[in-house]
Protein backbone atom coordinates (compact mmCIF):
# COMPACT_ATOMS: atom_id res chain seq x y z
CA UNK A 1 0.00 0.00 0.00
CA UNK A 2 1.77 3.61 -1.27
CA UNK A 3 2.36 6.03 1.94
CA UNK A 4 0.88 9.01 1.47
CA UNK A 5 1.63 12.46 3.32
CA UNK A 6 0.74 15.80 2.82
CA UNK A 7 3.46 18.08 2.56
CA UNK A 8 3.52 21.75 3.74
CA UNK A 9 5.60 24.66 4.99
CA UNK A 10 5.50 28.04 6.27
CA UNK A 11 7.91 28.76 3.70
CA UNK A 12 5.74 28.89 0.76
CA UNK A 13 2.44 30.45 0.89
CA UNK A 14 -0.34 28.62 2.41
CA UNK A 15 -2.90 27.18 0.08
CA UNK A 16 -5.78 29.68 -0.81
CA UNK A 17 -8.00 26.39 -1.51
CA UNK A 18 -9.29 23.03 -1.07
CA UNK A 19 -5.50 21.42 -1.87
CA UNK A 20 -2.41 20.82 -0.13
CA UNK A 21 0.78 22.86 -1.37
CA UNK A 22 2.15 19.03 -2.02
CA UNK A 23 1.42 15.57 -1.84
CA UNK A 24 4.11 12.60 -1.22
CA UNK A 25 3.05 9.38 -2.40
CA UNK A 26 6.60 6.98 -1.70
CA UNK A 27 9.40 8.63 -3.51
CA UNK A 28 6.80 11.13 -5.64
CA UNK A 29 5.85 14.60 -4.69
CA UNK A 30 2.97 16.14 -6.64
CA UNK A 31 3.29 20.26 -6.35
CA UNK A 32 0.76 22.54 -6.60
CA UNK A 33 0.55 25.28 -8.75
CA UNK A 34 2.28 28.14 -7.45
CA UNK A 35 1.32 31.94 -8.24
CA UNK A 36 4.16 35.06 -7.18
CA UNK A 37 2.22 35.13 -3.23
CA UNK A 38 5.04 36.15 -0.67
CA UNK A 39 4.72 33.76 1.82
CA UNK A 40 4.80 35.98 4.94
CA UNK A 41 2.57 38.44 3.66
CA UNK A 42 0.39 36.48 1.28
CA UNK A 43 0.69 39.42 -0.69
CA UNK A 44 0.95 39.47 -4.94
CA UNK A 45 4.06 40.42 -6.30
CA UNK A 46 3.91 42.66 -8.71
CA UNK A 47 6.77 44.92 -9.64
CA UNK A 48 8.14 43.04 -13.09
CA UNK A 49 6.99 39.96 -15.25
CA UNK A 50 10.74 38.61 -13.75
CA UNK A 51 9.88 39.43 -9.80
CA UNK A 52 6.85 37.08 -10.18
CA UNK A 53 8.82 34.25 -11.95
CA UNK A 54 11.47 34.16 -8.82
CA UNK A 55 8.95 34.44 -6.22
CA UNK A 56 7.14 31.11 -8.06
CA UNK A 57 10.38 29.35 -8.53
CA UNK A 58 11.24 30.59 -4.65
CA UNK A 59 7.96 28.98 -3.83
CA UNK A 60 8.49 25.71 -5.82
CA UNK A 61 11.96 25.82 -3.95
CA UNK A 62 10.92 26.17 -0.49
CA UNK A 63 7.79 23.12 -0.90
CA UNK A 64 10.84 20.91 -2.56
CA UNK A 65 13.18 21.29 0.11
CA UNK A 66 9.78 20.47 2.58
CA UNK A 67 9.43 17.57 0.87
CA UNK A 68 12.85 16.61 1.27
CA UNK A 69 14.07 17.09 -2.25
CA UNK A 70 15.71 19.88 -3.89
CA UNK A 71 14.28 21.77 -7.31
CA UNK A 72 16.89 19.37 -9.54
CA UNK A 73 14.37 16.54 -8.15
CA UNK A 74 11.83 18.15 -10.26
CA UNK A 75 11.34 15.77 -13.26
CA UNK A 76 8.17 17.33 -14.94
CA UNK A 77 7.35 21.19 -14.52
CA UNK A 78 4.25 22.44 -15.90
CA UNK A 79 4.39 26.43 -16.57
CA UNK A 80 0.78 28.63 -17.24
CA UNK A 81 1.31 32.25 -18.64
CA UNK A 82 -0.88 34.85 -19.08
CA UNK A 83 1.25 36.04 -22.05
CA UNK A 84 3.55 33.87 -23.88
CA UNK A 85 6.10 36.65 -25.09
CA UNK A 86 7.39 36.37 -21.58
CA UNK A 87 8.59 32.28 -22.23
CA UNK A 88 12.44 33.75 -22.53
CA UNK A 89 11.93 35.41 -19.52
CA UNK A 90 10.96 32.26 -17.72
CA UNK A 91 13.77 30.13 -19.36
CA UNK A 92 16.43 32.31 -18.03
CA UNK A 93 14.58 32.52 -14.18
CA UNK A 94 14.64 29.02 -14.80
CA UNK A 95 18.41 28.57 -15.65
CA UNK A 96 19.26 29.65 -12.29
CA UNK A 97 17.50 27.52 -9.99
CA UNK A 98 18.10 24.03 -12.19
CA UNK A 99 20.94 22.51 -13.10
CA UNK A 100 21.49 20.27 -16.38
CA UNK A 101 19.96 17.82 -17.40
CA UNK A 102 16.77 19.99 -16.72
CA UNK A 103 13.31 18.53 -16.13
CA UNK A 104 10.63 17.91 -19.00
CA UNK A 105 8.54 20.86 -19.18
CA UNK A 106 5.24 22.13 -20.89
CA UNK A 107 4.16 25.99 -20.85
CA UNK A 108 0.47 27.09 -21.69
CA UNK A 109 -0.61 30.26 -22.09
CA UNK A 110 -3.80 30.83 -20.21
CA UNK A 111 -6.74 33.56 -20.03
CA UNK A 112 -6.13 34.14 -16.62
CA UNK A 113 -4.87 33.24 -13.25
CA UNK A 114 -6.30 33.32 -9.68
CA UNK A 115 -5.34 36.38 -8.01
CA UNK A 116 -4.04 38.09 -11.76
CA UNK A 117 -1.11 36.57 -11.77
CA UNK A 118 1.20 36.37 -14.59
CA UNK A 119 2.54 33.07 -13.87
CA UNK A 120 2.43 29.83 -12.46
CA UNK A 121 3.80 26.61 -11.80
CA UNK A 122 3.83 23.25 -10.81
CA UNK A 123 5.80 20.54 -10.80
CA UNK A 124 5.96 16.46 -10.00
CA UNK A 125 9.34 15.81 -7.88
CA UNK A 126 10.83 12.65 -7.36
CA UNK A 127 13.47 11.60 -4.36
CA UNK A 128 15.37 9.08 -2.90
Amino acid sequence: MPTKTIIATENAPSAIGTYSQAVKVDNTVYMSGQIPLVPATMEMVTESFEAQAVQVFENMKAVAEAAGGSMNDLVKVTILLTDLANFGTVNDVMSRYFDQPYPARAAYAVKALPKDADIEVEAVMVVS
